[in-house]
């Protein structure tokens, strides 16, 4: 049985709880709500939620742990010197998986019948030949350790899901079963709902908490192997940045971190003005019929992907900029450059900054724009001198989600500006950015023990540091105009 019919099988056991348990409440006290502790819709919510949430906890940690359980067992299976390797072992589990998906589809497909799978020879030209009849392709020989792993993978794995199907109905039906054995008029079931509707706010609530801390953790484990079998101070202050897979590399940071703060000045130098001077003149100068239609126009752009934006770059903004600046100037002849990456990328944030802000500049209360006015300030002046200092917080929040997701970007770079690592002030020069280097350090075949592919994260970590240094800086800012302010 799937997980989804599993699942839906669970919520109509819930339905049916609704309704049984809201019916007998109302049948306890014969139609009469007034005598029941809690509204009708209460006692049918609690029925619901005994009969679908215990199971459906129960079936989350089922799928966390027979995976593990799985691995366990073939484990047992597999030659020493296989499991001793980490990243062997999960190369070996992957193919039992693979093989044993194909052992299923070709008993499903009538192929084979569920013994001949069971005691299919070990040969590894039947397995292969059999499975290719029924259309699995397998991409290296099978071992007869593989087989037999593969064998004992689907038999516990039909026996898991077995169990499974049966614990989480059983679990289902017990919760029901208790639901409506406590309902009469007395019981407090609003009580009980409102608890468990509070738990689950807070664990959603925690959702993000647990998300960051999982990030980290995942970043500096990796960052903590990484500077095990590479120099700290390399890294940092190294000026060349070199992979090299054979050995020999150098992996500074510098330059990434140079092409990084580089493209994002630049867009941010595009993006903040027209984006201010965008979000003032909706909010504080156009008229009902203008910001109508204007204000959906643009936030259009927050709509395009960004591979979009990065065939722009690629195709029309690079080109524009070498021909009519870099080459008459004599600073380059490449479309892909700094310039193209930062000014599309300043394109591209124009919507973030303008919404955010048109937004922020209305919620400054009209009382300061007329008690401006009453001391006989003009519009212009008001605006400087009384709106945008009240709203500055929110704009400052608007500007580094700007600041942001321009130091995150990594197609419009990866088009735009080339994947050049280097120290240059030329800005009709390629360059690239951080993000760009995490992507190809781990993209394709890659050794996970190597530094070359664990600088990924050390880079990854170090951006996160970056990001959060952006964030204290915007809160000392809000903090001291907020102050000022309120």
């Amino acid at each position: 049985m799937t997980v989804l019919f599993l699942v839906a099988i669970v919520l109509a056991l819930a339905v049916v709880g609704y309704v049984v348990a809201r019916g007998r409440a109302l049948s306890s006290v014969k139609g009469n709500v007034r005598e029941l502790h809690s509204l009708p819709g209460y006692y049918g919510w609690h029925g619901f939620i005994m009969a679908s949430l215990p199971a459906l906890a129960l079936l989350s940690v089922w799928l966390i742990v027979q995976p593990m359980v799985l691995e366990r067992t073939v484990a047992t299976l597999m030659p020493t010197e296989t499991t001793a390797d980490q990243t062997a072992f999960k190369l070996a589990v992957a193919d039992i998986r693979r093989l044993a998906a194909g052992l299923d589809v070709a008993v499903a497909q009538g192929a084979m019948t569920e013994e001949e799978a069971r005691s299919l020879n070990s040969e590894s030209s039947n397995v292969r030949d059999t499975l290719a009849g029924v259309g699995v392709a397998l991409g290296s020989d099978v071992s007869p350790e593989t087989l037999l792993a593969a064998q004992e993978y689907r038999v516990k794995s039909a026996t898991g899901t077995l169990w499974r199907m049966i614990a989480v109905i059983a679990v289902a039906v017990a919760g029901l079963a208790y639901a409506v054995s406590v309902t009469n008029a007395a019981f407090r079931a609003r009580n009980r709902v409102e608890k468990v509707v509070l738990a689950l706010l807070i664990a959603s609530a925690s959702v993000a908490i647990l998300t960051t801390i999982g990030i980290i953790w995942s970043m500096l484990s990796e960052s903590i192997n990484f500077f095990r079998q590479y120099p700290v101070f390399d890294f940092f202050f190294g000026l060349t940045w070199s992979p090299n897979f054979r050995g020999g590399s150098e992996l500074g940071f510098l330059p990434l971190l140079w092409g990084t703060l580089y493209i994002t000045a630049v867009s941010m130098v595009v993006s903040v003005p027209l984006g201010m001077f965008t979000a003032i003149y909706l909010a504080e100068y156009a008229s009902p019929r203008a910001r109508a239609w204007i204000k959906p126009v643009i936030e259009v752009i927050a709509g395009i992907p960004t591979v979009v934006f990065g065939l722009f770059a690629l195709i029309t903004v690079g080109p524009f900029l070498r021909d009519w600046f870099a080459q008459p100037l004599g600073l380059g002849n490449s479309g892909s450059s700094v310039m193209t990456a930062g000014i599309v990328i300043g394109i591209l944030n124009i919507p973030f900054i303008s919404s955010l802000a048109d937004d922020i500049i209305n919620a400054v209360p009209q009382s300061l724009r007329d008690g401006s006015y009453g001391l006989g300030a003009t519009k212009s002046e008001t605006i400087k001198q009384v709106v945008l200092p009240a709203a500055l917080p929110g704009i400052v929040g608007a500007i580094l989600l700007a600041a942001s997701r321009a130091i995150g970007e990594t197609m419009v770079v990866t088009m735009g500006a080339g994947a050049a690592a280097k120290l240059d002030l030329n800005p009709f020069e390629a360059m690239t950015t951080m993000t760009v280097k995490i992507v190809g350090q781990l993209t394709g075949d890659t050794d996970f023990a190597s530094p070359e592919t664990l600088v990924a994260f050390a880079l990854g970590m170090t951006l996160f540091v970056i990001t959060l240094g952006l964030n204290i800086i915007a809160l000392m800012i809000v903090r001291k105009y907020r102050e000022q302010y309120e």
